[in-house]
């Protein structure tokens, strides 16, 4: 049912147009009004409609119009009077007014109405597309930022391993061989040469496991589900947690790009695991639907936190792991759930459609 407020001083005329549109089957509720306070108690629940006189005593169509502008009213208003020159019909339509109909001619008015609700429709539709599409555009701006950000943290991070690490490997290795040439005993030389292999062998440790979370060769010798099973024990190697694979449906053949993505957020998700969660086990769950289709889960039997709590107040050193999880998803059209609760382990969830 149509809520409809009558901006009108005289019954008779209002009653005229609750005939009208009753003849035409319109099912409305009609409210007459007469001020401009009685307006605004209606507009605190604002109806479906309203139509407005030109001019009453004390009031008129451009107060209230002025009104509907000034609170920012999502409301159309139709003048109903009897005839008035062309010059204040065009200034009605400047000020807001979405159509006229003289009172001699109010056969009219259920198909005014009608075309008036289905415009505003179309406008609330226009304007709820228009706001999707800029949450959309922010939303893309965003992850552009953080991944740009990501890339940034990861090349960091892969500076400070081959320093830190691969970087001292060998500068002990160059040390150790300086000195075997500079020492003239057999025995020295041999101690030195053993302590160079010794660190050679770390080295080339390190580039493996460099190599392997940069990307598994795994992935394209054997495919996705043997990359998974090398991630996993790799992750979970010296912790004491025990780790198993579950599969449902069939193997996917060859490797899709978000293969690649759905390991990097297994690794990440096993870093946590590992590190934080003190489980004694751990299950990836992988479901195929075909090719592209994939749901990961990734459950452990740890301490478990509170999702809401690590989340909130936006990115920070604490959780930005778990936002990490969601920027990788979000750049193969997936998505994130996590299920956590303190004491009860944790369950992560990526969907790829």
């Amino acid at each position: 049912m149509l809520r409809i407020v009558c901006i009108e001083d005289e019954e008779d005329d209002v009653e005229l147009v609750r005939l009208s549109l009753a003849r035409a089957g319109v099912d409305a509720e009609l409210v007459q009004v007469a001020d401009e306070p009685g307006l605004l108690r209606h507009l605190a629940a604002p109806p479906d409609l309203l139509l407005c006189d030109y001019s009453i005593p004390g009031f008129s169509a451009e107060r209230a119009l002025a009104l509907l502008a000034q609170g920012q009213h999502d409301v159309p208003l139709i003048v109903v009077t009897r005839a008035i020159g062309e010059e204040a019909v065009v200034k009605l339509f400047r000020s807001g007014a979405k159509d006229y109909v003289a009172k001699d001619k109010l056969a009219l008015l259920p198909s005014v109405i009608e075309r008036v609700l289905q415009a505003r429709a179309l406008e609330r539709e226009r304007r709820r597309t228009a706001e999707q599409l800029r949450q959309a555009y922010d939303r893309l701006r965003q992850l552009s930022a953080r991944v740009v950000d990501a890339q940034e943290r990861e090349r960091t991070l892969i500076a400070r391993d081959l320093h830190d690490g691969l970087g001292q490997l060998l500068t002990g290795i160059v040390i150790h061989l300086h000195a075997a040439e500079r020492s003239g005993e057999a025995e020295q030389v041999r101690r030195f040469n053993e302590r160079a292999t010794a660190l050679a062998q770390q080295a080339v440790e390190q580039v493996k496991t460099l190599s392997f979370n940069l990307r598994p060769a795994q992935l394209d010798l054997l495919g996705f589900v043997a990359a998974v099973q090398a991630t996993l024990e790799r992750q979970l190697e010296n912790t004491g947690v025990q780790g198993y694979v579950r599969i449902r449906g069939p193997h996917p053949v060859g490797t899709h790009p978000s293969h690649a993505v759905a390991l990097r957020i297994l690794q990440e998700a096993l870093t946590n695991v590992a590190r934080h969660a003190r489980a004694h086990k751990a299950v990836v769950r992988l479901h195929f639907f075909g090719t592209e289709r994939l749901v990961m889960t990734v459950a452990d039997d740890g301490r478990g936190f509170d999702v809401a709590q690590v989340l909130a107040g936006g990115v920070s050193e604490k959780n930005l792991g778990l936002y990490g999880i969601a920027e990788r998803a979000e750049l193969v059209g997936g998505r994130i759930r996590w299920r956590s609760t303190p004491g009860r382990g944790s369950v992560l969830q990526l969907f790829i459609a």
